[in-house]
């Protein structure tokens, strides 16, 4: 895993051979990271990156910036090199990482967003073949995530459509790797 820019820009950290995870490749990591820096200024925003698996996206917001990062991850492997990752890079509160179900911290956090929203940002990078996949977006856009102007971003494969959503803004492909943009009315 590699850090593109930022106060940690060039760290690279070697992820265990047996980590369950398919991280964003450097090609569409360094893609979606020259659209978001022509779109917001991440210097103070406050993040979510749900399936976190390496933390590869959460480090990325965090070395630009970012006042705080929420990552959601389920797996034990991927959250203790998430943690070890922070470690190394000295990065202590900025990074609020949960160990649990992406739809059950959700469902939590739905109860408790204030009417102005959460995130600035959120960054959804789930499994592709992840069977409630298709049901994320209204799973965000439905409720308070995102404060006004925020942006909604969910990588997924080809096979995946999600311009009849109304929030849907535009989609980017990399290669096999896939963003739909989504901003809230």
């Amino acid at each position: 895993m590699r850090i593109i820019s930022g106060q940690y820009g060039g760290r690279r950290f070697e992820a265990p051979r047996n980590l369950q995870a398919r991280p964003t490749t450097d090609i569409a990591k360094e893609g979606l990271f020259n659209i978001l820096q022509n779109r917001m200024d991440m210097e103070g925003i406050l993040a979510l990156d749900l399936f976190g698996g390496t933390g590869s996206i959460s480090f990325e917001l965090l070395s630009r910036g970012a006042e705080r990062v929420t990552c959601v991850e389920m797996g034990r492997q991927q959250q203790q090199f998430i943690q070890k990752v922070a470690q190394e890079l000295h990065i202590g509160r900025e990074l609020n990482l949960v160990r649990g179900d992406v739809f059950r911290f959700l469902r939590s956090q739905a109860a408790v967003a204030p009417e102005d929203g959460l995130y600035d940002l959120i960054f959804a990078d789930p499994p592709y073949a992840l069977p409630q996949l298709a049901d994320i977006p209204e799973l965000i856009l439905g409720n308070r995530f995102l404060k006004p102007g925020g942006l909604f971003i969910l990588e997924h494969g080809k096979d995946q459509d999600f311009s009849a959503i109304p929030e849907f803004s535009e989609l980017r492909t990399y290669g096999a790797v896939h963003f739909s943009f989504f901003r809230p009315d």
